[in-house]
């Protein structure tokens, strides 16, 4: 068995973006339009936290508004000013800010690019097997089966 090779070390605003927009079913899926993930911890293989350079177009969200039960995540602003909305409310972030979010609380947070201009952060997440996600807003639930995300309605049944 041959073991795959990873790069040492890559410009991150050159890695490959994700060649699939989003993993939401639809209707969810399509209001993703406008991001773009670059999985950085995928490139080099990394299995126990995922890093993504995500570019946010004007108008452009980063999810729909979630929280994990497992996966604590982070955020670093790089470039322009997102809002960030939590259950607390919203505010402005810019380039330095950082957020994070502790899995288990229950406090569903996402990014809006509410300027004309682009905005490029970094997302870090861990990768906790049997993570579930939560969406308040949403008619959806996240589930962690094998390593792959499975989303079905709030009260159980599958997305056609």
């Amino acid at each position: 068995m041959s073991e795959e090779t990873h790069p040492i070390a890559i410009t991150a605003a050159e890695a490959p973006a994700r060649t699939k927009p989003s993993n939401y079913p639809e209707p969810f899926a399509s209001r993703m339009a406008g991001r773009e993930k670059h999985p950085l911890g995928d490139l080099f293989g990394l299995t126990n936290f995922g890093v993504n350079l995500t570019r946010l177009a004007p108008n452009a969200v980063s999810a729909l508004r979630h929280a994990h039960t497992k996966q604590d995540e982070f955020v670093y602003i790089l470039q322009g000013c997102p809002t960030l909305y939590t259950d607390e409310g919203s505010i402005q972030l810019c380039p330095g800010m950082c957020a994070g979010f502790k899995a288990g609380t229950g406090n569903g947070h996402h990014l809006i690019n509410e300027t004309l201009e682009e905005v490029v952060y970094l997302e870090v997440g861990d990768r906790t097997p049997g993570d579930e996600g939560s969406y308040p807003d949403d008619d959806l639930k996240a589930l962690l089966v094998d390593g792959k995300w499975k989303f079905v309605h709030k009260d159980g049944t599958p997305y056609l």
